[in-house]
């Protein structure tokens, strides 16, 4: 017999402004106990060293996660210069030092080459599995990891202030996979010293911002009801990118149940082509019915098949 789900179905999203000292499955996790959610995830992983956006899935949009993943961030950092540490952060230990302080004008002559792709090098301490096993466990145990480049793209890289000759804070915009612990450590060394990420703050995931998130304080202040109302986004939220399919109501069953949808007539080759131009041309629609999505689906000629059904 199969054990009852914990919880109530919830779906949709909520922007949760993440702690420092918290890690994304820590937060996760409160979130859903703060509201009683059955099921949850998380739209991309935020170290315990940083703070800001984390996009909490809920019940059915978790199956829309990795849309929010591949969005553009956002992201405000502070370098600390001087002191290379094993994390690239400043819970690592120091491994390095130097006494080289960059200007301001060395610091700005040096930014346009980070713009653009360029092949970044993760930190020893991350997530990305070597035979089996993730690069921080194996740092973790003394020994060097092999981690080798991948293609980023930095589209803004802005110096916002220093504070002191020791720190120095930007502004990023960048694509998925980037790592600013990376970009910190390359960019020192690019000014002829070291450095580490002192402070790490997510404005922006894909269309989630600031201005709509809450901290864990404010949600637990809230009853659960009330936090639901007000808070939850829709699902579709995080595919705004994605083109938008309406379907008759035998269709939209049709993709219930796992079916394909041939679009055959005058007017479904209409629809069909207000599609063409839109998005970013592999075929990918969110299918809906009476303003509500019922799945995502590709398009595939003139059938329209689905890739993940919502059960809304």
């Amino acid at each position: 017999m199969a054990r009852k789900r914990k919880g109530e179905p919830i779906h949709g999203w909520i922007i949760l402004d993440k702690p420092e000292g918290m890690s994304s499955t820590q937060a996760l996790s409160k979130v859903r106990r703060l509201l009683n959610a059955e099921k949850g995830g998380h739209g991309g992983t935020l170290d315990p060293l940083a703070t800001g956006i984390l996009p909490i899935a809920l019940g059915e949009a978790t199956k829309t996660v990795s849309y929010a993943m591949d969005g553009a961030k956002t992201y405000r950092f502070s370098v600390r210069w001087g002191e290379r540490t094993s994390t690239d952060d400043r819970e690592g230990e120091v491994i390095d030092r130097s006494d080289h302080r960059p200007t301001t004008e060395a610091i700005q002559g040096a930014l346009p080459a980070f713009l653009g792709d360029l092949d970044q090098v993760p930190p020893q301490f991350s997530a990305i599995k070597i035979g089996g096993e993730r690069a921080y466990d194996i740092a973790r145990e003394g020994d060097v990891v092999d981690l080798a480049s991948r293609t980023v793209r930095i589209d803004r890289f802005e110096l916002v202030e220093q504070p002191d000759a020791d720190h120095a804070v930007f502004e990023v915009d960048c694509g998925k996979g980037t790592y600013v612990r990376s970009l910190a450590r390359d960019l020192a060394e690019a000014l002829g010293t070291v450095g580490h990420v002192a402070l790490l703050r997510r404005l922006r995931v894909g269309p989630f911002t600031l201005d709509g998130a809450i901290s864990l304080d404010e949600l637990a202040t809230l009853e659960q009801g009330a936090a639901v109302e007000r808070l939850l986004l829709p699902i579709e939220t995080a595919l705004d990118d994605i083109p938008a399919l309406a379907l008759t109501e035998a269709e939209a069953h049709r993709l219930r149940h796992g079916q394909t949808v041939a679009l055959l007539t005058r007017q479904d080759r209409e629809r069909l082509e207000a599609l063409r131009g839109t998005g970013d041309g592999d075929g990918t629609v969110i299918a809906l019915f009476g303003g509500k999505p019922v799945a995502l689906a590709r398009v595939e000629g003139a059938e329209v098949r689905p890739v993940r059904v919502l059960n809304l």
